[in-house]
């Protein structure tokens, strides 16, 4: 398993993020330290998180994936061992919200005092803000790199124009440049990403950090009739999958699956990994079983013949 860097950012990762948005969602701290403490025992070093999350729950504020990360690095005194990524930028509250730079200079001191750190590894905007400025957001960046709070920066949920527009914007002004694109992109949701991004991230070196990587569970097999649904709250997310085409795709996963001795869900991200200018999927696990299937799929050398088959299944 060798690492890959992050866009020309000097940061190297290896090639699997566990995504934190369970944190304080579907499983609370104890079980979270567990699961970090067992991703870092398996050798794997990116943990993505975001100011917002687990917001969406009844409750909570936002911050308390954050929160439990800091409470587990503090505890644990890994810090060294891992590479922290978080975003800013979705709405905390109403006057929380974007990419303007006094939101960002608060929202960051913020992040580092819920996560106990004196730097994020990669910074990201969570969605683009046509509101602001790029150069007002680029720089206000280019600050937190030279204060040394951030050692570089991504953009997520940005559209390829856009993307280009930042990069020429960072260029023209001598700012810090996004190094990474946060997309959705897995086995059934490949078009857009394929099409609009790709192109843009592997001409200017961008590297790509993939959430829904699993299409939200559906790639794990585990729902496989509308009946499935109910097992867990990511479920109602599922239905849209369930069609001639994903069941054309869960049909080559299990095959190749077969092949490999390993899950569908090893193998939906070891397809997303094996593809030119990824950096590292994003997935979640609520338990180790679930982590130790996810983890398997950095050891995985998918053949041609396996990429291909699962390249025709998705073909669209």
């Amino acid at each position: 398993m060798e690492k890959r860097e992050i866009g020309n950012s000097g940061i190297n990762v290896y090639p699997f993020a566990f995504g934190g948005n369970v944190f304080g969602w579907t499983i609370n701290e104890k079980e979270s330290f567990k699961i970090l403490d067992g991703f870092i025992d398996a050798g794997l070093d990116l943990i993505d998180t975001a100011d917002v999350y687990a917001k969406w729950v009844p409750g909570n504020k936002g911050g308390e994936s954050e929160t439990i990360i800091g409470n587990w690095l503090k505890k644990s005194g890994k810090r060294n061992k891992v590479i922290i990524a978080t975003k800013v930028g979705k709405p905390m509250s109403e006057d929380k919200k974007g990419l303007s730079r006094k939101y960002i200079t608060q929202a960051i001191e913020d992040s580092l005092k819920r996560l106990q750190t004196d730097h994020i590894d990669l910074y990201q905007s969570h969605d683009d803000d046509k509101q602001t400025p790029l150069t007002e957001t680029l720089e206000t960046y280019t600050d937190l790199i030279k204060q040394g709070k951030v050692r570089a920066i991504g953009a997520s949920n940005f559209d390829g124009i856009r993307l280009k527009e930042a990069l020429q914007v960072s260029k023209d002004n001598g700012l810090a440049s996004y190094e990474c694109l946060q997309p959705e992109y897995n086995l059934y949701n490949r078009q857009y990403y394929e099409k609009e991004l790709e192109p843009v991230c592997r001409e200017r070196n961008i590297g790509v950090i993939s959430y829904y990587s699993l299409a939200s569970g559906f790639l794990t097999g585990k729902y496989r009739s509308e009946k499935d649904l109910s097992q867990s709250s990511r479920g109602s997310g599922v239905k849209q999958f369930l069609n001639p085409r994903g069941y054309k795709i869960l049909a080559a996963l299990d095959k190749i699956a077969a092949e490999y001795d390993a899950t569908p869900a090893s193998i939906a991200l070891a397809w997303v990994i094996a593809r030119p200018g990824i950096t590292a999927p994003i997935a979640s696990a609520t338990s180790i079983k679930q982590l130790d299937e996810l983890t398997k799929a950095t050891s995985l050398k998918l053949s041609s013949d396996a990429i291909n088959l699962l390249n025709s299944a998705s073909s669209y």
